[in-house]
């Protein structure tokens, strides 16, 4: 196994989370390639995990704290850390040690790059990016929003906490119409494909359903509403979990829908 950095030749399949083998993934557009774009000129790494036939089975990406979902100062900030793992496409890479010699190489960048320390998010629940796990690489508690869990390793004594934005999440609604509001940052091809899903939904409603685009790579737009991905009807979220498929975000519309006032 060896660890590199990302390169244009596995660009796209990096943008789908290596997932390029699935029909699902292909949904989300091109939202993440252009996030990969814009971030790139902000800072973003990115390392990627070949096994010894060079196949690529893992992946890790990080930022500057600063162009982060977070807030920090001198940190970098990892967005996930991946390692394949269906049996369909490029198969499993779980198990392996993959996902340790991608946060190490990680660390090591950002020290060579000069950074205090290192940040990243995990869930409180054992699902996929477990707070635990990073805990057991050295990791200790930095902030909390719900399941959500801050964590930072510090490299030297100056190195401080960051911490997670405050919402102030207040989504409007709209008199005489459905709201939804989708709030798209890009960095997440799973938010990626549940905004594409709501963007075609809402449109088979014409004006009886308005849609409101907020960029959060816009740290302004971030910082104001506390929230990177989501997408909500009415204020409320329609995604928990796994991607919310198309038919249920259709029938939730319609149902609104039809219990607008009529129109004269």
């Amino acid at each position: 196994m060896d660890v590199i950095d990302l390169t244009d030749e596995y660009v796209k399949p990096f943008c789908v989370c290596l997932e390029d083998w699935s029909d699902e993934m292909r949904e989300a557009g091109d939202l993440k390639q252009r996030w990969c774009e814009k971030m790139r000129q902000k800072g973003l790494r990115v390392k990627l995990a070949r096994d010894d036939n060079g196949v690529v089975g893992g992946m890790i990406q990080y930022a500057p704290v600063e162009h982060s979902l977070v807030v920090g100062r001198g940190l970098y900030f990892i967005y996930c850390v991946w390692v394949h793992g269906h049996k369909s496409g490029r198969g499993d890479f779980q198990k392996r040690g993959m996902g340790k010699a991608l946060l190490q190489a990680a660390e090591d960048d950002a020290r060579q790059l000069g950074a205090k320390g290192m940040a990243a998010w995990g869930l409180l629940l054992p699902f996929w990016m477990k707070a635990s796990w990073f805990k057991r690489q050295g990791y200790v508690h930095a902030d909390r929003d719900g399941l959500r869990e801050l964590v930072y390793k510090p490299f030297c004594d100056e190195a401080r906490p960051p911490s997670w934005i405050k919402r102030d999440f207040r989504p409007p609604k709209v008199p005489g119409k459905v709201a939804v509001t989708a709030f798209v940052n890009g960095w997440c091809p799973v938010a990626n494909l549940v905004y594409e899903r709501a963007k075609r939904a809402a449109a088979e409603h014409g004006d009886q359903v308005e849609l409101t685009t907020i960029d959060t790579t816009d740290r302004f737009a971030l910082r104001s509403w506390g929230i990177s991905d989501g997408v909500f009807v009415d204020g409320r979220s329609v995604q928990w979990g796994p991607p919310v498929p198309y038919e249920k975000i259709r029938r939730m519309l319609a149902k609104k829908v039809r219990k607008l006032p009529r129109r004269a």
